[in-house]
């Protein structure tokens, strides 16, 4: 399996990335204006704060002046006022805060569920090829973590840009007002700072790529780690297991330390720069209102806004470390919204009442156009008819259901159902023609009821009690604790590997298909359920047209048409008898597994 498909050192496409993202916002622009102006109201509200406060420090220093000399006193009814007008302006400022993200919140998660949505219908849409090159895991963090990423920063990042650039240019506005010369003095750091920052964004993306990138890789380890638990533990593979584990882990931590390292380091250089600003503004300050060019409340007010004036740009460089992971996350789930789909039927037709009649006409296939498996493959099944397919590992056996279903597209030939073109046929039409009874017994964590279901929702309890008895299943569940309502565990071990088995017998049996597939559906169980499975699949495939795929010959002697498969081609074909007479390679096959069992 390929676990590095979905992943690469290339450069990435970013602009293309931030298009897309701009598409899933464009129905909410209403919104957006109407937070972008809680985001710039907000801010204005939360500036012209240290400018009003300086009002009253000047009015305080003042009135200690006057009072120090005898000649006044100090006003504290205009104190009152300016901290009543201050209070009200910060009370406002966070009224639009809250407004502000009230609204993102909510637009974020319906970006999210809207992404998770396209994701879930996209995963139907695949070609089985595309699961057979990835792991399972990463599609799932793509669902999860990726799109939890664009949840998380997407908010913060757009209020936070918004709030950056109207802080900075109401700093500039504000400090020009107090003195020119001050804030042209400050304003020499912006480059220097701009520049630093601009440096650390470049050299951090290709981390913030590797650390998404490796969170899919942990998330298909960890499921495939807990779904083959039982396998890891029978081979003594837990050390190797564990040391895989850590070796992603120590991945994800050396990505995740340089990614937020780089990302977070502005901050104190940031700082840094802040002070020397707020050290120059002090001397400068103090030398102006000492020569009576500002007021005592003005140089303190300068002195706050210099001391945050390089504050935005610390918030816009962790908004760019923001935007890196939500670009990286962005483009993993856009690489896979973006794979092939399964092939559109041009020209569809539909088939009213199904017979059964299957003809595979000079059919040849190929996995990855290197080996073919399939060589000019003819068959012509006729309805009702009871066909086994025999033969060793890798002869093709599997690969005619994948064909029938149109899991995999033909290279070239026909398949035709009826008489009609089985690539005519929507695939949703077609499959709804089949039934499979499959070796690995695929049951959810429901109950009983509701993954026999599965098989027809419509089904009423009595349907599904009918189909029961039919598959011989119904005696075993009648036994259970809560009979039809008993809650299968995630595994579905709370019941015995032959019991599941019934159930998907029964599971098909409602589906009502034309045609059935039956893959090694008693390989896996005792003498006496192989049985009760072998009565309910007789059962199942009464006046229906059935592929069985078994190794074990001694169960397909009834069967209408035995395929002999070796090297993707049928190298004989007839009834049980018929072929031992031949003393061909069924004869061998037969021979070897009877005398196989004689001597086990």
């Amino acid at each position: 399996m390929d676990h590095n498909h979905v992943t690469d050192n290339k450069v990435k496409d970013f602009k293309k990335s931030v298009k897309r993202l701009i598409t899933y916002l464009k129905e909410y622009k209403v919104s957006f204006i109407v937070i972008i102006l809680m985001a710039i109201f907000s801010t204005v509200f939360s500036i012209v704060g240290p400018k009003i406060l300086g009002k009253a420090t000047t009015k305080l220093f003042e009135g200690i002046t006057l009072k120090a000399k005898g000649l006044g006193t100090i006003d504290f009814d205009y104190i009152m006022k300016i901290l009543i007008i201050l209070a009200s302006l910060y009370l406002i400022s966070a009224l639009f805060q809250y407004i502000e993200y009230y609204i993102m919140s909510g637009i974020s998660a319906k970006i999210s569920f809207n992404l998770r949505k396209q994701i879930g219908e996209k995963i139907n849409r695949v070609p089985m090829s595309y699961y057979d090159k990835n792991n399972y895991g990463d599609v799932l963090s793509r669902v999860v973590n990726d799109v939890d990423v664009i949840n998380d920063n997407l908010c913060n990042g757009l209020i936070q840009i918004v709030s950056s650039i109207t802080m900075l240019l109401g700093f500039i506005i504000m400090m020009l007002t107090i003195n020119v010369v001050m804030t042209i003095t400050v304003f020499i750091l912006l480059p220097i700072t701009t520049y630093i920052t601009s440096f650390i964004v470049k050299r951090s993306q290709k981390y913030f790529d590797k650390n998404q990138e490796t969170i899919g890789k942990l998330n298909s380890h960890i499921e495939e780690s807990y779904g083959g638990h039982l396998v890891i533990k029978a081979f003594n593979q837990e050390d190797n297991q564990i040391k895989k584990f850590k070796n992603i882990s120590d991945d994800l931590y050396n990505y995740g330390k340089k990614s937020q390292f780089l990302g977070r380091i502005t901050f104190p250089i940031v700082r840094f720069l802040g002070n020397i600003c707020y050290v120059a503004s002090a001397i400068l300050g103090g030398y102006f209102v000492v020569n009576g060019k500002i007021t005592i409340g003005d140089a303190q007010a300068f002195l706050q806004y210099s001391r945050q004036f390089l504050q935005p740009i610390g918030s816009a460089a962790q908004v760019v470390t923001i935007f890196q992971s939500t670009l990286a996350a962005s483009e993993r789930i856009f690489d896979f919204l973006d794979e092939e789909e399964d092939s559109k039927v041009v020209d569809p037709i539909k088939l009213d009442n199904p017979k059964g009649h299957v003809v595979f006409e000079n059919v040849c296939f190929s996995y990855d156009k290197k080996k073919q498996i399939i060589k000019n493959l003819n068959l012509d099944i006729t309805p009702g008819s009871k066909v086994a397919i025999v033969g060793p590992t890798g002869a093709g056996k599997t690969t005619i259901v994948n064909l029938l279903l149109r899991f995999y597209d033909i290279d070239s030939g026909k398949i035709l159902i009826d008489g009609k073109d089985a690539y005519r046929i929507p695939k949703d039409e077609l499959r709804k023609m089949f039934g499979m009874v499959l070796q690995d017994t695929w049951l959810f964590n429901d109950t009983i009821k509701e993954n026999l279901r599965f098989g027809n929702l419509n089904a009423s309890l009595e349907d599904i009690k009918k189909a029961c008895r039919i598959a011989q299943a119904d005696h075993f569940i009648d036994t259970l604790p809560d009979t039809y309502n008993l809650v299968l565990n995630e595994d579905s071990d709370n019941i015995a590997e032959g019991e599941k088995q019934l159930l998907t017998i029964a599971r098909a049996l409602l589906a009502n298909p034309n045609i059935l597939i039956l893959d090694e559906a008693t390989s896996n169980v005792d003498t006496r359920t192989e049985l009760l499975i072998q009565k309910g699949m007789n059962n199942l495939i009464k006046n229906k047209t059935s592929f069985i795929i078994a190794h074990r010959l001694s169960t397909i002697r009834e069967a209408d048409l035995i395929l002999v498969m070796k090297d993707g081609k049928i190298i004989e074909q007839g009834k049980h008898q018929e072929l031992l007479d031949k003393k061909g390679f069924y004869y061998e096959l037969y021979n070897s597994q009877f005398e196989t069992s004689l001597d086990n």
